[in-house]
């Protein structure tokens, strides 16, 4: 499933995204499945959970993929 997330500012945390858009119920569970390697930042595993994601950015976790957008890019 692919959905894109519009953030409101220059970037979003990794951390911020995955409770944002759903994809973890709680900051724990985002946590755990970014340490345990579970999350991909453009194809990449990624372990930081303060990654700063911008637009265009792909994020994949648990069979969803959510692709960041900005309102200032639609300009």
């Amino acid at each position: 499933m692919t959905e894109t997330f519009t953030i409101k500012g220059d970037y979003i945390e990794l951390i911020k995204l995955l409770k944002a858009a759903g994809l973890a119920d709680t900051g724990g569970m985002a946590k755990m499945a970014i340490e345990d390697g579970l999350v991909t930042v453009d194809g990449i595993i990624e372990y930081r959970k303060g990654r700063k994601l911008k637009n265009g950015q792909r994020v994949e976790f648990n069979n969803h993929i959510v692709i960041i957008t900005s309102p200032e890019a639609s300009l």
